[in-house]
Protein backbone atom coordinates (compact mmCIF):
# COMPACT_ATOMS: atom_id res chain seq x y z
CA UNK A 1 0.00 0.00 0.00
CA UNK A 2 1.39 3.40 -0.94
CA UNK A 3 1.89 6.02 1.73
CA UNK A 4 -1.12 8.36 1.77
CA UNK A 5 -0.15 11.55 -0.08
CA UNK A 6 -1.45 13.79 2.70
CA UNK A 7 0.75 12.08 5.30
CA UNK A 8 3.81 11.99 3.07
CA UNK A 9 3.43 15.59 1.89
CA UNK A 10 3.53 16.72 5.52
CA UNK A 11 7.07 15.39 5.98
CA UNK A 12 8.81 18.73 5.53
CA UNK A 13 6.12 20.51 7.53
CA UNK A 14 6.46 18.00 10.36
CA UNK A 15 10.25 18.25 10.48
CA UNK A 16 9.94 22.03 10.14
CA UNK A 17 12.88 24.15 11.22
CA UNK A 18 14.69 20.99 12.33
CA UNK A 19 15.49 20.28 8.67
CA UNK A 20 18.28 22.85 8.13
CA UNK A 21 19.55 22.28 11.67
CA UNK A 22 19.79 18.53 11.08
CA UNK A 23 21.84 19.08 7.92
CA UNK A 24 24.18 21.65 9.47
CA UNK A 25 24.65 19.67 12.69
CA UNK A 26 25.54 16.48 10.81
CA UNK A 27 27.99 18.31 8.52
CA UNK A 28 29.79 20.06 11.38
CA UNK A 29 29.82 16.96 13.61
CA UNK A 30 31.28 14.81 10.84
CA UNK A 31 34.02 17.32 9.97
CA UNK A 32 34.97 17.94 13.61
CA UNK A 33 35.15 14.23 14.41
CA UNK A 34 37.43 13.68 11.43
CA UNK A 35 39.78 16.46 12.51
CA UNK A 36 39.89 15.10 16.05
CA UNK A 37 40.25 11.41 15.18
CA UNK A 38 42.46 11.37 12.07
CA UNK A 39 45.66 11.16 14.17
CA UNK A 40 44.19 8.05 15.81
CA UNK A 41 43.25 6.54 12.43
CA UNK A 42 46.84 7.00 11.22
CA UNK A 43 48.09 4.78 14.02
CA UNK A 44 46.10 1.62 13.38
CA UNK A 45 43.35 2.05 10.74
CA UNK A 46 45.45 2.39 7.59
CA UNK A 47 44.56 1.14 4.11
CA UNK A 48 47.41 -0.76 2.45
CA UNK A 49 47.42 -0.58 -1.38
CA UNK A 50 46.35 -3.80 -3.14
CA UNK A 51 45.84 -4.91 -6.75
CA UNK A 52 42.31 -3.47 -6.62
CA UNK A 53 43.35 -0.14 -5.10
CA UNK A 54 43.53 3.13 -7.00
CA UNK A 55 45.89 4.67 -4.42
CA UNK A 56 49.59 3.91 -4.13
CA UNK A 57 50.44 4.99 -0.57
CA UNK A 58 49.33 4.15 2.95
CA UNK A 59 46.19 6.15 3.72
CA UNK A 60 44.18 6.27 6.97
CA UNK A 61 40.64 5.00 6.75
CA UNK A 62 37.71 4.88 9.14
CA UNK A 63 36.44 8.24 7.94
CA UNK A 64 33.20 6.30 8.02
CA UNK A 65 33.35 6.40 11.82
CA UNK A 66 32.75 10.16 11.70
CA UNK A 67 30.11 9.93 8.96
CA UNK A 68 28.14 7.18 10.69
CA UNK A 69 28.49 8.69 14.17
CA UNK A 70 27.29 12.08 12.91
CA UNK A 71 24.39 10.55 10.95
CA UNK A 72 23.16 8.26 13.72
CA UNK A 73 23.57 10.73 16.59
CA UNK A 74 21.91 13.64 14.77
CA UNK A 75 19.13 11.36 13.53
CA UNK A 76 18.48 10.03 17.03
CA UNK A 77 18.46 13.51 18.56
CA UNK A 78 16.19 14.93 15.85
CA UNK A 79 13.84 11.96 16.01
CA UNK A 80 13.27 12.18 19.71
CA UNK A 81 13.51 15.97 19.97
CA UNK A 82 10.25 16.26 18.03
CA UNK A 83 7.20 14.52 19.48
CA UNK A 84 5.67 14.38 16.02
CA UNK A 85 8.67 12.72 14.40
CA UNK A 86 9.01 10.43 17.39
CA UNK A 87 5.41 9.29 17.07
CA UNK A 88 5.86 8.42 13.42
CA UNK A 89 9.21 6.72 13.89
CA UNK A 90 8.76 4.78 17.12
CA UNK A 91 10.63 1.53 17.47
CA UNK A 92 11.25 1.37 13.71
CA UNK A 93 13.96 4.00 13.98
CA UNK A 94 15.65 2.14 16.81
CA UNK A 95 15.82 -0.96 14.60
CA UNK A 96 17.24 1.03 11.70
CA UNK A 97 19.89 2.78 13.78
CA UNK A 98 20.80 -0.51 15.46
CA UNK A 99 21.23 -2.21 12.09
CA UNK A 100 23.48 0.60 10.83
CA UNK A 101 25.54 0.45 14.03
CA UNK A 102 25.95 -3.33 13.62
CA UNK A 103 27.35 -2.92 10.10
CA UNK A 104 29.61 -0.08 11.23
CA UNK A 105 31.13 -2.34 13.89
CA UNK A 106 31.54 -5.28 11.51
CA UNK A 107 32.96 -3.03 8.80
CA UNK A 108 35.41 -1.46 11.22
CA UNK A 109 36.67 -4.86 12.32
CA UNK A 110 36.96 -5.97 8.71
CA UNK A 111 39.02 -2.87 7.90
CA UNK A 112 41.69 -3.87 10.41
CA UNK A 113 41.24 -7.65 10.88
CA UNK A 114 39.87 -8.82 7.51
CA UNK A 115 36.94 -10.89 8.69
CA UNK A 116 35.92 -13.88 6.61
CA UNK A 117 33.19 -13.60 3.98
CA UNK A 118 30.72 -15.87 5.87
CA UNK A 119 30.82 -13.70 9.00
CA UNK A 120 30.38 -10.52 6.97
CA UNK A 121 27.44 -12.02 5.09
CA UNK A 122 25.74 -13.16 8.31
CA UNK A 123 26.06 -9.67 9.80
CA UNK A 124 24.70 -8.11 6.61
CA UNK A 125 21.77 -10.54 6.59
CA UNK A 126 20.89 -9.67 10.19
CA UNK A 127 21.09 -5.96 9.41
CA UNK A 128 18.86 -6.31 6.33
CA UNK A 129 16.30 -8.27 8.35
CA UNK A 130 16.30 -5.47 10.92
CA UNK A 131 15.71 -2.93 8.16
CA UNK A 132 12.83 -4.98 6.78
CA UNK A 133 11.37 -5.05 10.28
CA UNK A 134 11.81 -1.27 10.42
CA UNK A 135 9.94 -0.87 7.13
CA UNK A 136 6.26 -0.06 7.81
CA UNK A 137 4.30 -3.31 7.56
CA UNK A 138 1.52 -1.69 5.55
CA UNK A 139 3.93 -0.53 2.83
CA UNK A 140 4.00 -2.65 -0.33
CA UNK A 141 5.99 -2.23 -3.52
CA UNK A 142 4.07 -4.76 -5.63
CA UNK A 143 0.76 -5.42 -3.85
CA UNK A 144 -0.09 -8.19 -6.33
CA UNK A 145 2.77 -10.32 -4.98
CA UNK A 146 2.35 -12.41 -1.82
CA UNK A 147 3.70 -10.51 1.20
CA UNK A 148 6.35 -13.15 1.97
CA UNK A 149 7.62 -13.19 -1.62
CA UNK A 150 7.98 -9.42 -1.75
CA UNK A 151 9.83 -9.33 1.57
CA UNK A 152 12.07 -12.16 0.38
CA UNK A 153 12.95 -10.22 -2.76
CA UNK A 154 13.68 -7.15 -0.62
CA UNK A 155 15.99 -9.26 1.55
CA UNK A 156 18.01 -10.54 -1.42
CA UNK A 157 18.06 -7.11 -3.02
CA UNK A 158 19.19 -5.54 0.24
CA UNK A 159 22.16 -7.89 0.52
CA UNK A 160 23.18 -7.18 -3.05
CA UNK A 161 22.76 -3.41 -2.61
CA UNK A 162 25.03 -3.33 0.46
CA UNK A 163 27.74 -5.21 -1.40
CA UNK A 164 27.47 -3.31 -4.67
CA UNK A 165 27.87 0.01 -2.86
CA UNK A 166 30.91 -1.40 -1.09
CA UNK A 167 32.33 -2.61 -4.43
CA UNK A 168 31.92 0.85 -5.95
CA UNK A 169 33.83 2.64 -3.19
CA UNK A 170 37.08 2.34 -5.10
CA UNK A 171 38.35 5.85 -5.92
CA UNK A 172 38.48 9.18 -4.15
CA UNK A 173 35.18 11.07 -3.94
CA UNK A 174 33.20 8.27 -5.59
CA UNK A 175 30.97 7.72 -2.54
CA UNK A 176 30.52 11.48 -2.19
CA UNK A 177 29.46 11.71 -5.85
CA UNK A 178 26.85 9.01 -5.22
CA UNK A 179 25.57 9.55 -1.68
CA UNK A 180 25.18 13.33 -1.83
CA UNK A 181 22.93 13.35 -4.95
CA UNK A 182 20.91 10.33 -3.79
CA UNK A 183 20.15 11.75 -0.35
CA UNK A 184 19.41 15.16 -1.85
CA UNK A 185 17.14 13.41 -4.35
CA UNK A 186 15.34 11.55 -1.59
CA UNK A 187 14.75 14.88 0.17
CA UNK A 188 13.40 16.38 -3.05
CA UNK A 189 10.96 13.55 -3.73
CA UNK A 190 9.97 13.79 -0.07
CA UNK A 191 9.13 17.43 -0.61
CA UNK A 192 7.03 16.31 -3.57
CA UNK A 193 5.12 13.91 -1.32
CA UNK A 194 6.90 10.56 -1.37
CA UNK A 195 8.50 10.26 2.05
CA UNK A 196 7.47 10.03 5.71
CA UNK A 197 9.16 12.42 8.18
CA UNK A 198 11.67 9.93 9.59
CA UNK A 199 12.99 9.30 6.07
CA UNK A 200 13.59 13.00 5.57
CA UNK A 201 15.53 13.19 8.84
CA UNK A 202 17.86 10.35 7.81
CA UNK A 203 18.34 11.76 4.29
CA UNK A 204 19.32 15.21 5.58
CA UNK A 205 21.62 13.83 8.28
CA UNK A 206 23.44 11.47 5.90
CA UNK A 207 23.76 14.18 3.25
CA UNK A 208 25.31 16.61 5.74
CA UNK A 209 27.63 14.01 7.25
CA UNK A 210 28.94 12.95 3.83
CA UNK A 211 29.59 16.57 2.86
CA UNK A 212 31.53 16.97 6.11
CA UNK A 213 33.72 14.06 5.00
CA UNK A 214 34.11 15.27 1.40
CA UNK A 215 37.03 17.75 1.85
CA UNK A 216 39.19 15.05 3.44
CA UNK A 217 38.49 12.56 0.63
CA UNK A 218 39.14 15.04 -2.19
CA UNK A 219 41.65 13.64 -4.71
CA UNK A 220 44.32 12.85 -3.68
CA UNK A 221 42.51 11.61 -0.57
CA UNK A 222 43.91 12.11 2.91
CA UNK A 223 41.25 9.83 4.39
CA UNK A 224 39.08 6.93 3.20
CA UNK A 225 35.56 6.01 4.24
CA UNK A 226 36.42 2.35 4.84
CA UNK A 227 33.96 -0.52 5.19
CA UNK A 228 32.98 1.04 8.52
CA UNK A 229 31.39 3.81 6.47
CA UNK A 230 30.37 2.21 3.18
CA UNK A 231 28.38 -0.69 4.67
CA UNK A 232 26.06 1.29 7.01
CA UNK A 233 25.77 4.07 4.43
CA UNK A 234 24.54 1.53 1.88
CA UNK A 235 22.07 0.16 4.42
CA UNK A 236 20.64 3.61 5.22
CA UNK A 237 20.32 4.50 1.54
CA UNK A 238 18.63 1.17 0.85
CA UNK A 239 16.09 1.90 3.59
CA UNK A 240 15.42 5.36 2.16
CA UNK A 241 14.85 3.90 -1.30
CA UNK A 242 12.48 1.33 0.20
CA UNK A 243 10.45 4.14 1.72
CA UNK A 244 10.24 5.89 -1.65
CA UNK A 245 9.27 2.66 -3.46
CA UNK A 246 6.77 1.75 -0.76
CA UNK A 247 5.19 5.18 -1.12
CA UNK A 248 4.18 4.25 -4.65
CA UNK A 249 7.16 5.67 -6.54
CA UNK A 250 9.11 2.63 -7.69
CA UNK A 251 10.60 4.39 -10.72
CA UNK A 252 12.08 7.15 -8.55
CA UNK A 253 13.53 4.58 -6.14
CA UNK A 254 15.14 2.70 -9.05
CA UNK A 255 16.50 5.80 -10.79
CA UNK A 256 18.32 7.40 -7.87
CA UNK A 257 20.99 4.65 -7.42
CA UNK A 258 20.98 3.56 -11.07
CA UNK A 259 24.62 4.28 -11.92
CA UNK A 260 26.05 2.31 -8.99
CA UNK A 261 23.56 -0.50 -9.54
CA UNK A 262 24.22 -0.78 -13.27
CA UNK A 263 28.01 -0.57 -13.06
CA UNK A 264 28.29 -3.18 -10.28
CA UNK A 265 25.65 -5.55 -11.71
CA UNK A 266 26.92 -5.55 -15.31
CA UNK A 267 30.49 -5.98 -14.10
CA UNK A 268 29.51 -8.98 -11.98
CA UNK A 269 27.53 -10.61 -14.80
CA UNK A 270 30.34 -10.06 -17.28
CA UNK A 271 32.88 -11.65 -14.93
CA UNK A 272 30.62 -14.64 -14.26
CA UNK A 273 30.02 -15.21 -17.99
CA UNK A 274 33.76 -14.92 -18.63
CA UNK A 275 34.42 -17.63 -16.05
CA UNK A 276 36.46 -15.31 -13.82
CA UNK A 277 36.81 -15.74 -10.08
CA UNK A 278 34.21 -13.05 -9.52
CA UNK A 279 34.47 -13.13 -5.72
CA UNK A 280 38.08 -11.93 -5.80
CA UNK A 281 39.27 -8.31 -5.86
CA UNK A 282 39.55 -6.76 -9.32
CA UNK A 283 39.80 -3.48 -11.21
CA UNK A 284 37.23 -3.98 -13.96
CA UNK A 285 34.30 -1.80 -12.90
CA UNK A 286 33.52 0.75 -15.59
CA UNK A 287 34.82 3.62 -13.47
CA UNK A 288 38.04 1.66 -12.79
CA UNK A 289 38.49 0.93 -16.48
CA UNK A 290 38.12 4.67 -17.06
CA UNK A 291 41.19 5.32 -14.87
CA UNK A 292 43.14 2.82 -16.96
CA UNK A 293 41.85 4.50 -20.14
CA UNK A 294 43.28 7.90 -19.31
CA UNK A 295 40.53 9.55 -17.25
CA UNK A 296 41.55 11.40 -14.10
CA UNK A 297 39.80 10.67 -10.82
CA UNK A 298 38.30 14.17 -10.77
CA UNK A 299 36.90 13.72 -14.28
CA UNK A 300 35.35 10.36 -13.41
CA UNK A 301 33.62 11.47 -10.23
CA UNK A 302 32.59 14.71 -11.91
CA UNK A 303 30.76 12.81 -14.64
CA UNK A 304 29.23 10.40 -12.12
CA UNK A 305 28.01 13.35 -10.06
CA UNK A 306 26.57 15.07 -13.15
CA UNK A 307 24.75 11.91 -14.28
CA UNK A 308 23.41 11.42 -10.76
CA UNK A 309 22.00 14.95 -10.82
CA UNK A 310 20.25 14.01 -14.06
CA UNK A 311 18.84 10.90 -12.38
CA UNK A 312 17.59 13.05 -9.48
CA UNK A 313 15.78 15.31 -11.95
CA UNK A 314 14.20 12.31 -13.69
CA UNK A 315 13.18 10.78 -10.35
CA UNK A 316 11.55 14.06 -9.35
CA UNK A 317 9.75 14.18 -12.70
CA UNK A 318 8.37 10.66 -12.19
CA UNK A 319 6.96 11.73 -8.80
CA UNK A 320 5.67 15.12 -9.94
CA UNK A 321 4.00 13.69 -13.06
CA UNK A 322 2.69 10.52 -11.48
CA UNK A 323 1.52 8.71 -14.62
CA UNK A 324 2.56 5.46 -16.28
CA UNK A 325 3.81 7.28 -19.37
CA UNK A 326 5.95 9.69 -17.35
CA UNK A 327 7.39 6.81 -15.32
CA UNK A 328 8.32 4.84 -18.44
CA UNK A 329 9.85 7.91 -20.07
CA UNK A 330 11.90 8.76 -16.97
CA UNK A 331 13.11 5.15 -16.65
CA UNK A 332 14.17 4.96 -20.30
CA UNK A 333 15.95 8.31 -20.20
CA UNK A 334 17.74 7.33 -16.98
CA UNK A 335 18.83 3.99 -18.43
CA UNK A 336 20.10 5.70 -21.57
CA UNK A 337 22.03 8.28 -19.55
CA UNK A 338 23.74 5.63 -17.40
CA UNK A 339 24.49 3.40 -20.39
CA UNK A 340 26.06 6.36 -22.21
CA UNK A 341 28.35 7.13 -19.27
CA UNK A 342 29.45 3.50 -18.84
CA UNK A 343 30.23 3.26 -22.57
CA UNK A 344 32.27 6.46 -22.37
CA UNK A 345 34.23 5.03 -19.45
CA UNK A 346 34.82 1.74 -21.28
CA UNK A 347 35.99 3.39 -24.52
CA UNK A 348 38.40 5.81 -22.90
CA UNK A 349 39.07 9.47 -23.58
CA UNK A 350 39.40 8.95 -27.33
Amino acid sequence: MALPMAESADAWRTVGLLGPLIWIAALITSALLIMLLTPVFKRFAVAVPTARSSHRSLTPQWGGLAVVAATLSVTALATFASSQVGEVAGSRMCLLLGAALLLALVGGLDDIRHLGAPLRLIAQAVAVLMVIAAWPAEMRIVPALPWWLERGAVFVGGLWFINLVNFMDGIDWMMVAEVVPITAGVAVVGWLGALPPEGLVVALALNGAMLGFAPFNRPVARLFLGDMGSLPTALLIGWLLLLVAGSGHVVAAALLPLYFGADATFTLLRRILAGERFWEAHRTHFYQRATDNGWSTTEIVGWVFAVNLGLVALAAMSVLIDTLAAGIAAALLGAALVAWLMMRFARGRS
